[in-house]
């Protein structure tokens, strides 16, 4: 899949460091790591809008590349 998908934060773990997303139109969660949020913060909110580029990662899709 090429180019920026946009969804919105389902949970963000700020201890372990990931979370999920849930790209627009679809009912699926996708998972992020806090490594992946671009910018100083790396901390989102559930509920928070968010772009990022969906990736296979090992055996299912990541977010990658998140931006507020």
């Amino acid at each position: 899949m090429e180019g920026r998908s946009i969804g919105f934060v389902q949970s963000f773990n700020r201890l372990g460091g990931y979370g999920f997303v849930v790209p627009v139109g679809s009912e699926e969660q996708v998972y992020f790591s806090a490594e992946d949020i671009e910018g100083g913060d790396r901390s989102l909110s559930e509920g928070q809008q968010v772009s990022f580029v969906l990736v296979l990662g090992e055996g299912r899709f990541e977010a990658k590349e998140l931006r507020i």
